[in-house]
């Protein structure tokens, strides 16, 4: 599924218009992007969206074989809920 087809779900399950449903997930998608970066986001049954930590390391070029270094940045962490892992 992508976002398209998740804008089409949204709008059938909500007898709505296409347009009315892609401003709601588009609406649900930045605000889980702010509260990640303000902290984190946790929704209880689906899971918490969190920022994790990667310390700078060096790694291999694997055409070359040469080493490089890998700067230290910043990743979002997904953890299932209890909910969401039970419905898989």
């Amino acid at each position: 599924m992508n976002k398209g087809d998740l804008i089409a779900a949204v709008a059938k399950e909500t007898k709505s218009s296409k347009a009315l449903a892609e401003k709601a997930v588009n609406s649900v998608l930045d605000n889980i992007k702010k509260g990640t970066k303000k902290g984190g986001v946790q929704l209880i049954g689906f899971g918490t969206f969190s920022v994790g930590k990667r310390k700078a390391r060096m790694g291999r070029n694997p055409q070359t074989g040469k080493a490089i270094k890998i700067p230290a940045s910043k990743v979002v962490k997904f953890k299932a809920g209890k909910a969401f892992k039970g419905a898989i």
